[in-house]
């Protein structure tokens, strides 16, 4: 079999995403839309890379075999004078990664992946894989016996497993989910709506309260705020497959997030609540909110996002009935150092932190996404 590498370019998309949803292991975050979104809201240059299959010598089948993608890896090159240059799979999300049809090719994407960090003077590669690559070569430079390409090139390689994504399997019905809870939770739901907290589901026309949440709570925890144009562009580019969901205490937005669906999982990568209103509960029926329209929508899991084994977030999506599912994120170095993979949170997030959460809102709304541009978690 032939396998040729190129970069996608404007007609592939649709065989792109075809090949996407139709891998056992496709996710949202591979689709060809994150391309658009991370350029047109960040600058960032991308490399959509896809393994195609050549033409076939057989002449009958010719029309059937030809450019047939056997594999995909969508990466983004973030560089910054003081982080260093690197490849991401993908940048700002949960997942992305690379799809193959088997290991060789799987081995041949990350091959150009290597010589594309190598041309581009990128001291790491980082592929945020559910599960963790076959064809990955072990820190010690051992493997199944083939070529060790990427020992050979000297870029070490590492697999961290300190993320985990929760993910609860949902009954057929909402009425059958709350009826699954414990009376505790079910009484935490109940109390926003005694309080008269109402939920809204939309599109762009709730962006704007979304954001608003959004900042504050960023505000409140230290970190620079994402654009606003990041999920103006994943509405725009995922138009089929994102929402925003709102709770409000009358008219003021105190809650939000955004919701992904793909195939037959629906995710929460980014939920926020604003902590003045904690004694009204939105975020309770904020996800309630979710974990319902997923359900009544015919989804049959909700993905509340990464995080942290044994933290408070991780506690929090727990008591919903969530179990964690690790991530596996392969890191590959031309210089042995991993401490710079993914773009050191280290720095960024310890430095300056506490002066941040004193800055006013619209200054970090303003300053915050210079910084956060170059941060890839």
């Amino acid at each position: 079999m032939s396998i040729e590498i190129s970069e996608i370019k404007i007609e592939d998309k649709g065989q792109w995403d075809s090949y996407v949803k139709s891998h056992l292991m496709g996710n949202v975050y591979q689709l060809s839309g994150w391309k658009a979104v991370i350029e047109n809201t960040y600058g960032h240059k991308t490399h959509y890379l896809m393994a195609t299959h050549k033409n076939t010598n057989d002449p009958s089948t010719k029309n059937q075999y030809s450019n047939r993608i056997v594999g995909i890896l969508p990466l983004a090159h973030i560089k910054h004078i003081l982080f260093g240059k690197s490849l991401i799979s993908i940048p700002f999300c949960d997942m992305g990664g690379v799809l193959a049809d088997n290991s060789d090719i799987e081995r041949e994407l990350l091959h150009e992946a290597i010589e594309m960090g190598k041309r581009l003077d990128a001291s790491n590669i980082e592929i945020r894989n559910l599960k963790s690559l076959k064809s990955i070569v072990s820190i010690n430079g051992k493997n199944d016996g083939k070529e060790n390409v990427f020992f050979a090139k000297r870029w070490r390689t590492q697999v961290r497993s300190h993320k985990v994504r929760m993910v609860l399997e949902l009954p057929e019905s909402s009425d059958e989910l709350m009826n699954s809870f414990k009376s505790k939770l079910r009484s935490q739901i109940r109390k926003p709506i005694k309080e008269g907290v109402e939920t809204r589901i939309g599109q762009s026309e709730l962006l704007d309260d979304f954001y608003h949440v959004f900042a504050i709570n960023m505000k409140e925890l230290g970190s620079p705020v994402h654009s606003k144009r990041l999920f103006h562009n994943i509405l725009k580019e995922l138009s089929g497959n994102s929402e925003v969901v709102m709770a409000y205490c009358g008219k003021k937005p105190a809650a939000g997030g955004i919701i992904l669906n793909f195939k037959e999982t629906m995710m929460n990568p980014w939920a926020s609540f604003i902590k003045s209103y904690k004694k009204m509960s939105p975020n309770m029926l904020l996800y309630w909110s979710m974990l319902a329209h997923a359900c009544d929508s015919g989804f049959k899991c909700f993905d509340f996002g990464r995080c942290t084994p044994g933290g408070g977030t991780y506690k929090f999506k727990e008591q919903w009935g969530a179990t964690p599912e690790v991530l596996d994120y392969s890191h590959f170095s031309n210089n042995g150092n991993f401490d710079g993979i993914p773009i050191s949170e280290k720095k960024i997030f310890k430095i300056g932190s506490e002066v941040w959460k004193r800055l006013p809102v619209v200054s970090t709304k303003i300053i915050g996404p210079a910084f956060r541009k170059y941060i890839g978690l």
